[in-house]
């Protein structure tokens, strides 16, 4: 009886070779962007958005210090390769997302970062969207000039 728990103890632990490419793979969302991301370990710190070089998709550079902010606090620049797929919303929500969404394969890819990364409240997800726009108004809240007949 004993034998036959060792047994499938031994099955349920999984060792990942040393020469195969691990992938830890999250999803982000901020307003109506969606970022799926794709951290690789080891790799040369290369970032890569919709195909293109961080440096081209983004051009302020307030999107890229928001996007990288994840690896910044926890230390690791430079030691994962990214890969992002994002789509919907502006820049602004979209670099949101993809801090998310990196945030997330963080913690995947070793769990004793989850402290430091939830202090910064990169886990909590931005809820804030743009409000409707209601009818008899001009947008959200703006209402038309009153005039006094």
């Amino acid at each position: 009886m004993a034998e036959q728990e060792t047994v499938k103890a031994k099955k349920t632990t999984k060792k990942i070779p040393a020469n195969k490419n691990v992938e830890f793979a999250a999803t982000g969302r901020r307003k109506n962007s969606i970022a799926r991301v794709r951290i690789t370990p080891n790799g040369k710190g290369q970032f890569i958005i919709n195909k293109k070089n961080i440096d081209e998709y983004f051009n302020l550079g307030v999107y890229k210090l928001v996007a990288n902010q994840p690896f910044e606090i926890t230390q690791t620049t430079g030691k994962y390769d990214v890969v992002v797929n994002v789509h919907g919303g502006g820049l602004s929500g979209q670099a949101g997302a993809i801090r998310h969404a990196i945030a997330r394969a963080l913690i995947k890819a070793d769990e004793s970062l989850k402290a430091e990364i939830k202090k910064a409240g990169f886990l909590t997800r931005d809820a804030r969207v743009k409000e409707r726009k209601k009818y008899g108004l001009k947008k959200a809240r703006k209402a038309p000039q009153f005039r006094k007949r």
